[in-house]
């Protein structure tokens, strides 16, 4: 996550509730990265730092972002309270924390938004396609991002098939 806010002005927003967060949420800015999409990283607690939250989310817009990422943990509020004070698209990153229910706690609670106040939710530490949603978001009316995306999806494609190619000549084995 080497990305500074002077580079470019942001486009993705990468918030997490604490710190213990970071480990998963570094997943979204890996690929943001690679795909060469300015983000912004920081800690907005719902409930350490509700004023941070209200002031983050409304004020989203006007610094530039298009997309906000929200991982959180245990009751996992910040993504949906985040949705209620924004109108960009969040996306929401369940974390499985120390304080969790395996997990389950987050996915429901990011899930099961009321209707009105979506949030698009990915898998339990699924941060690398939040990352990747927000670039597909970005690159519905953004060719640079759309064309990185292609090139992204085609070096994936190929990493397969060569896997393919090397268990077809025996130079992968079965463990």
């Amino acid at each position: 996550m080497s990305q500074s806010p002077e580079q470019h002005t942001a486009l993705v927003g990468i918030i997490m509730g604490s710190q213990s967060d970071l480990k998963v949420m570094a997943g979204a800015a890996d690929i943001l990265e690679q795909l060469n999409i300015p983000f912004e990283v920081t800690i907005v607690s719902a409930h350490r730092t509700p004023h941070r939250m209200l002031e983050y989310a409304e004020g989203a817009r006007k610094k530039g972002l298009k997309v906000i990422i929200a991982g959180a943990g245990g009751a996992a509020h910040l993504p949906g309270m985040v949705a209620a004070l924004t109108t960009l698209p969040v996306i929401g990153v369940p974390v499985k924390s120390s304080n969790s229910i395996d997990g389950w706690d987050s996915i429901l609670s990011i899930l099961q938004m009321p209707s009105g106040v979506p949030v698009a939710t990915v898998a339990l530490n699924g941060a690398t396609n939040a990352g990747i949603l927000a670039a597909q978001i970005l690159g519905s009316t953004n060719a640079v991002v759309a064309d990185a995306l292609e090139k992204h999806r085609t070096t994936q494609r190929d990493k397969v098939m060569r896997s393919v190619e090397q268990l077809r000549r025996g130079d992968l084995e079965i463990d």
